[in-house]
């Protein structure tokens, strides 16, 4: 196994023996490497700027993009690099871990973005936004909602509507990581001629029009990712500009947007929890207590620490590429367009809320036994540490928030998947009946009064029956 170098020095932290390396190629190993390389000498000084200045990382995703990284999923036959889901996962987590977790983030909203695009790529979305990737072009998601906070899914400040053989669109988010700074946007809103949830649509809105206020972003963590709100206020759109039919945006959450996400944002939390077990390394071993002879590294009570924060880092990363290799299997490593229709990630989205609740949990209880195993020391700045502290305690309260994924999990397990019921619409029939329960005689006729009511005016706005 080579040796894992930083410069022309080997690395401080973890060898490459604390990697599962068995889950890469020896290509995805050499994107790995310039990857480092570029952390070591550019990417991870910038973070400690974006992270000062409140600076969005410019300048470290106009690296990726010379090196291809901004197409590192998509097909070579339109100049990306053709790699998967797996190496989408090591790359995330490697520019995490090595350089800049602002930097990480941005990465995975603009590779959510490319991907939503190649889920029904068309040649006018693939010659406008696809190609142009290498030359800088950088994308991202909105998807959420100031409404309905992280339950982006639901989205109620939007809306679209049928305009000159093109879309009207218009659309409020409350957080839009690279608001104010991306190329283009990649948006859901409700459908034209909306008919009720799930009926909802995707489309790509350029950043001119697009407005944002990334001088509100002001973080504990993350601060150069500038995830501010943005509004698309009733801009004019061609109609090649929407990402698969009219209705297809409840789709495309389950088999591009969710899927990548949450592989690509629990690589970033396994990568932050990685850098502070390689800055514990790197100060255990070196500070000396010369009163007893001995380096921090050799009380048993760091070791401990030490011990468990590898184990269950790994742990966790051996789950990631796991469901990383599943999506790679389902869809041909990643070289399969599928039709309307047809799933192939989404059988496997259960498990990608389950990697993102363990990523992010062990990242925030990682990061708190990497600053108490260096002590002191780490509490000041220039160790580092606490920045990958601060980054790392956004994994846990974004959405979908560890609260949200921890109940759908409990509640899919014991009573179904359709018992999720994300969009609301199902009628909890044991609820109303309890609660009629409690009514005496005239509180139920005046319920029933309301109701009837209600039905009267419902079936005046209802469609005539056939």
């Amino acid at each position: 196994m080579s040796e894992k170098k930083w410069g022309d020095e080997e690395f401080w932290g973890l060898t490459y023996d604390w990697d599962p390396d068995w889950f890469l190629t020896d290509r995805q190993k050499e994107l790995r490497e310039t990857l480092i390389e570029l952390c070591e000498k550019e990417m991870r000084a910038n973070a400690k700027r974006s992270d000062d200045e409140l600076l969005y990382p410019r300048r470290n995703l106009e690296l990726l993009g010379e090196h291809g990284f901004l197409a590192l999923t998509v097909p070579e036959e339109y100049g990306g690099l053709g790699e998967n889901h797996v190496a989408f996962a090591m790359t995330c987590e490697t520019i995490a871990r090595y350089g800049c977790a602002s930097t990480a983030m941005c990465y995975v909203m603009h590779m959510g973005a490319v991907s939503t695009i190649m889920l029904r790529p068309t040649p006018e979305l693939i010659e406008k936004y696809i190609r142009p990737l290498n030359s800088g072009k950088l994308g991202t998601l909105s998807y959420s909602d100031p409404e309905t906070g992280s339950h982006f899914w639901y989205p109620v400040s939007s809306g679209a509507e049928k305009h000159n053989g093109g879309y009207k669109v218009r659309k409020k988010a409350s957080w839009t990581t690279s608001g104010g700074f991306a190329d283009f946007y990649v948006v859901q809103t409700t459908s034209p001629d909306f008919t009720g949830y799930d009926d909802l649509s995707v489309f790509v809105i350029d950043g001119d029009d697009v407005q944002a206020q990334p001088a509100l972003w002001d973080a504990l963590g993350l601060r150069g990712n500038q995830s501010g709100p943005i509004e698309v206020d009733n801009v004019e759109i061609p109609g090649d500009q929407v990402v698969g039919p009219i209705g297809d945006g409840a789709a495309s959450n389950d088999e591009a947007v969710d899927p990548w996400f949450l592989i690509g944002s629990s690589s970033v939390w396994n990568g932050l929890a990685l850098g502070t077990i390689d800055i514990a390394k790197r100060h255990t071993t070196r500070k000396r207590h010369v009163d007893v002879g001995m380096r921090v590294a050799d009380y048993p009570t760091i070791q401990d620490y030490v011990g468990e924060a590898v184990m269950d880092t790994n742990a966790s990363r051996a789950f990631v590429f796991s469901v990383a290799e599943a999506f790679d299997k389902a869809t041909d490593d990643n070289t399969r367009v599928l039709e309307v229709g047809e799933t192939a990630r989404a059988d496997y989205l259960h498990w990608a809320w389950q990697i993102k609740f363990v990523a992010a949990k062990n990242s925030a209880h990682v990061v708190d036994k990497m600053l108490h195993a260096c002590g002191g020391s780490s509490y000041k700045r220039d160790m580092e540490l606490e920045r990958y502290l601060r980054d790392a305690k956004a994994g846990w309260v974004m959405g979908p928030t560890n609260e949200v994924l921890r109940q759908f999990v409990g509640k899919a397990t014991l009573l179904g998947f359709e018992s999720l019921d994300y969009w609301n619409q199902t009628y909890n029939n044991r609820a109303v009946e309890n609660e009629i329960k409690k009514l005496d005689s005239d509180g139920k006729r005046e319920l029933a009064a309301e109701l009837l009511e209600q039905a009267e005016k419902d079936e005046a706005t209802e469609p005539a029956k056939a």
